[in-house]
């Protein structure tokens, strides 16, 4: 069974829309036009192919992102940079294989030459420990809880401080820096509107 991590494409934005609305209580759905925000916003928007088929996605966003998320805004107005972590979604014949360890190691991957914090949330109900379990070995803890507006639904909010960003910085990024080398698996996702400021000269 091969396996590949890769980027989203326009043309199967439906099919991860079916996925996402078929996940289950733990996953809020979305209409194809919060999923076409996502593809023109998202920092990170990758999928994992098994086979020519969808067998999840992960979706994040940095603070630039004007997102209307009541969790991503709870980070927002508490850290200047992160890497937020909106969803992630495994398809039910893939689930407790480890594919979600693998995307959470691609996207640390992403983020820690990107931001000082990965952050998420995890829904506070009965049944939720096997993902609170999850993020807490993979080293996220817990830096505040909220009800989500309009809803019954309480998150924990969790953190991943993550240690090789100082060194990014003072390596890449600070004083007479130049900025992270020119690598494939460095290199940042193709944002649909940074492609049209490209195209344009906007």
């Amino acid at each position: 069974m091969a396996m590949v991590i890769r980027d989203v494409r326009e043309h199967e934005l439906d099919s991860v829309l079916a996925l996402n609305n078929a996940a289950g209580a733990g996953i809020l759905p979305i209409d194809a036009d919060r999923l076409r925000y996502f593809w023109r916003h998202a920092a990170y928007f990758r999928v994992a192919e098994t086979d020519g088929h969808l067998a999840g996605f992960l979706i994040a966003l940095m603070p630039d992102a004007n997102y209307d998320s009541p969790n991503f805004t709870w980070f927002h107005e508490r850290y200047p940079e992160f890497v937020y972590i909106d969803r992630i979604v495994i398809a039910g014949a893939h689930r407790g294989a480890g594919l979600g360890r693998v995307f959470y190691a691609d996207v640390q991957s992403f983020a820690e030459v990107r931001a000082p914090q990965l952050a998420c949330e995890v829904f506070v109900a009965p049944g939720s420990n096997p993902a609170l379990l999850f993020h807490g070995s993979f080293g996220f803890r817990e830096v505040g809880q909220q009800m989500m507006p309009g809803t019954d639904l309480r998150v924990s909010l969790l953190v991943k401080e993550l240690c090789s960003w100082p060194w990014v910085c003072a390596t890449y990024l600070d004083g007479d820096a130049h900025g992270l080398p020119v690598q494939e698996w460095l290199s940042a996702r193709a944002v649909a509107d940074h492609a049209e400021h490209r195209a344009t000269g906007t």
